[in-house]
């Protein structure tokens, strides 16, 4: 089956002021979501989901990037990356995730901006206006934390039962004023205490 695609949906959202202090550098979201009629619907149990993936996936992996690099400027400006997918009730969570869980889909994008990280992603079911939830990683290093960032928004009439919402989502820039460290240092510190403690019986 085709790709029968409804409507595309672009979301920005720019934070100048954090926690009272004004941001250094402003942090920039960008999100593309995808409105389909979900392949599998009306068909019962469908047991082999390879023939939808293989012609749906790469078709929206390369709408989907060609529209964050769009709002970004380039692959090189995007920072944090991530994806999701919600299916209406009528459809099963497997049929959200065979979408977005295959390189047929997700290499667009990682190729792109340039990105060894994996991306992060959520795959929900839900009615018209459920929050589309997509969480992000640093491109190239999903140890630091500054760019564990969330983009959320819905789309008023979707997805409707028999529909799909599939979204990519990028950052240009990390929370405004991080100061959690990374995993590094933790691994760092905890492994100090532990020689500490070891040493000390």
């Amino acid at each position: 089956m085709a790709l029968e695609l409804r409507k595309i949906v672009t979301y920005t959202e720019t934070t100048l002021i954090e926690g009272g202090r004004a941001a250094p550098t402003p942090l920039q979201f960008f999100a593309a979501a995808a409105v389909l009629r979900n392949p599998w619907a009306g068909r019962g149990f469908v047991e082999d989901l390879r023939p939808e993936i293989h012609a749906v996936a790469p078709v929206l992996g390369e709408r989907l990037t060609a529209e964050i690099l769009r709002m970004a400027g380039s692959g090189e400006a995007v920072e944090g990356y991530g994806k999701a997918a919600v299916v209406g009730t009528s459809g099963e969570v497997e049929h959200a995730s065979a979408l977005i869980h295959t390189l047929r889909f997700g290499n667009h994008f990682r190729s792109a901006v340039g990105a060894k990280s994996y991306l992060s992603f959520t795959n929900t079911r839900g009615g018209p206006n459920t929050p589309v939830v997509i969480p992000l990683m640093h491109k190239l290093d999903e140890g630091m934390r500054s760019h564990y960032l969330t983009i959320q928004f819905s789309i008023l009439d979707a997805p409707a039962p028999d529909e799909i919402v599939v979204a990519l989502g990028a950052s240009i820039g990390g929370r405004p004023h991080h100061r959690i460290g990374d995993r590094y240092q933790d691994l760092k510190e905890l492994g100090d205490t532990q020689q500490t403690g070891s040493s000390h019986g």
